[in-house]
């Protein structure tokens, strides 16, 4: 009977040892289709963010701001799945979900201080390309080695704070009852659902902290893009145009396809939060980080001239 008190008393509190990671299914055979889905999509994630790196970094052509800040950018797309994917995949070939509430904590830290990064980063070539396009003339200037490293600097330090002082609240929540998480990852919405506790501190937190590190850039980056869309209407040549507005296309298309996945998981209640979001949730962490490299060097002649440069050059150093 004393056993059993105490077994009932450390359920009720906050010291769990472990969560149960379940994924999207339980059916046996749609777990085994993704896991050489999700296999496929984290090699192809990984291959394509590593030749980004390689190629910026070994072509001095593209020692530029923007392609410096889109090699981080794929370094945190690289840290981003690397974080979540090999964990789920074990979970889908294994009987025990289980992830240790150390090994939960890790995650989440790691996750959302790279979503934060991904978005200042993303703030940060917007500005880039504003004054690339707005004042063309003081770029070399402005954009100097000195700013970038600072840029940089600031990112990763406002991104590991918000990801600390999120992880340390979680730190403050009870768990109790079920401990079982329907998500492919340990993600902050769903452990707050879990909660036995009062979780109102985390979310006012999360709403201010949450409006400086997203929102803010959202809003410099729509002015940024404001900008530039009338420079690029006063250029006077259709081609000039074009060639203008093409070196903004691929980031837009990553803001999109970032902000839309993001919007879809957390623009909404806490309480309306359910297995559905499973989708949205995969596309931003999974789909996201896979797709940023094949946007960025799709029409990137830059780009296609030093992943083809480094690519021969190692098939003919293997050659001879």
């Amino acid at each position: 009977m004393l056993q059993k008190v105490r077994k009932m008393d450390r359920g009720n509190q906050s010291d769990v040892s472990e969560f149960l990671l379940l994924g999207i299914t339980d059916n046996l055979e749609q777990q085994h289709i993704q896991f050489w889905m999700f296999l496929i999509m984290y090699l192809v994630t990984v291959v394509g963010n590593v030749l980004i790196i390689l190629a910026i970094s070994s072509d001095a052509r593209l020692h530029t701001p923007m392609y410096f800040f889109l090699a981080n950018l794929s370094f945190t797309d690289l840290c981003f799945v690397t974080n979540t994917i090999p964990k789920m995949l074990v979970n889908l070939q294994s009987e025990n979900k289980a992830i240790s509430y150390a090994g939960c904590l890790t995650q989440l830290y790691i996750l959302v201080s790279l979503v934060a990064l991904d978005n200042l980063f993303l703030a940060t070539m917007a500005y880039d390309r504003y004054v690339a396009i707005c004042r063309p003339l003081h770029y070399n200037t402005v954009m100097s080695p000195g700013l970038c490293i600072l840029f940089l600097i600031l990112c990763w330090v406002f991104s590991i704070t918000y990801g600390l002082i999120h992880t340390l609240l979680m730190t403050t929540v009870n768990f109790c009852g079920s401990r079982k998480i329907r998500y492919i990852f340990c993600e902050m919405y769903a452990l707050l659902r879990l909660a036995c506790s009062n979780t109102e501190v985390n979310h006012i937190v999360l709403m201010a902290t949450g409006s400086c590190v997203f929102l803010a850039p959202l809003g410099f980056m729509i002015m940024s893009y404001i900008w530039i869309v009338r420079a690029i209407l006063r250029i006077p040549s259709a081609s000039g145009k074009y060639k203008a507005f093409s070196t903004c296309a691929s980031h837009l298309a990553v803001v999109a396809l970032f902000y839309g996945t993001l919007c879809m998981v957390y623009l909404q209640p806490l309480k309306t939060y359910s297995m559905k979001d499973s989708v949205a949730i995969v596309m931003y962490a999974v789909v996201t980080p896979m797709m940023n490299p094949f946007i960025y060097s799709l029409r990137n002649k830059d780009m296609h001239g030093a992943l083809g440069r480094l690519l021969l050059g190692k098939v003919f150093q293997k050659l001879t």
